[in-house]
C-alpha cells in the first residue's frame, strides 16, 4: 500500500505538515517495507488551487491514502473521486503518523477538515458543519469525476452542500453520534499534542 504524507521535510522522521496543498514536502511510503520516496510540493507556491494540483499529483503517483493534518474541500474532492483514502489529524514524524495509520489509530475522513482555501489551517474543522451525513449512502458522487483533468488551472467555485436529510430519527441519531465521537477522538489527539509541545 502506497501511503503519502505531507512532511516539512523529504525524510521518515520529518515532521508532519498539517497543512496539504502547502505542505512543503510529500513522503510517499511502501507500508510493507517503509521504503520511501520523497516529493516536493511543486504546489505550495501556487496563487491558488493548491490543494486541487496537490491532490492530483498524489492520484497521479497512485497513492492509496493521504494522511495529513487537515484537508481542505477541493483536494478531499478530487482524492476520494479518485477513490484514494483520507486519514487527517496525524502529527509527529511521518514514520509515527504511518504507524498510526497501520494500527488503527488514524481514521480515515469522510469529508474535508478546513474551509476552502484554509492555507495555514487557520480554523481548524471549519468544515465540520457540512459533513451531515457526509454522502455515505448517496454515493458520494463517484460517477462524476469524468473531467477531472479540465478545470485544474482554475479552482472550481464550491458549490454550498445542503446536509443530506437522514431518512429516520435512528438514522440521525447514529449519524450524529458517529460525528460526534469522531470529533472527540480528534480533540483528544488536538489536546495530546498541545501538552507535547508545551513539554517540548
Amino acid at each position: 500500500m502506497k501511503i503519502c504524507v505531507t512532511a516539512t521535510a523529504g525524510d521518515l522522521n520529518a515532521q508532519v505538515d498539517p497543512r496539504f496543498g502547502r505542505c512543503q514536502y510529500f513522503v510517499i511510503v511502501d507500508s510493507d517495507t517503509m521504503a520511501f520516496e520523497a516529493m516536493a510540493n511543486e504546489a505550495m507556491n501556487a496563487p491558488g488551487g493548491a490543494g486541487i494540483q496537490a491532490a492530483q499529483a498524489m492520484v497521479n503517483k497512485g497513492v492509496n491514502v493521504v494522511i495529513s493534518g487537515n484537508m481542505g474541500p477541493n483536494a478531499f474532492q478530487v482524492l476520494s473521486t479518485a477513490g484514494v483514502k483520507v486519514a487527517t489529524g496525524a502529527y509527529g514524524t511521518v514514520k509515527e503518523a504511518v504507524e498510526m495509520y497501520k494500527s488503527g489509530k488514524l481514521s480515515e475522513t469522510g469529508t474535508s477538515t478546513v474551509a476552502a482555501h484554509a492555507g495555514m489551517g487557520a480554523g481548524m474543522g471549519t468544515g465540520s458543519g457540512m459533513s451531515m451525513g457526509g454522502g455515505r449512502g448517496g454515493g458520494g458522487g463517484r460517477g462524476m469525476g469524468r473531467g477531472m483533468g479540465l478545470g485544474m488551472q482554475q479552482p472550481m467555485p464550491q458549490q454550498p452542500q445542503a446536509p443530506q436529510a437522514p431518512r429516520t430519527k435512528e438514522e440521525e441519531l447514529e449519524q450524529l453520534s458517529n460525528m460526534a465521537s469522531k470529533l472527540e477522538k480528534e480533540m483528544e489527539e488536538v489536546k495530546k499534542r498541545i501538552e507535547e509541545l508545551k513539554r517540548g
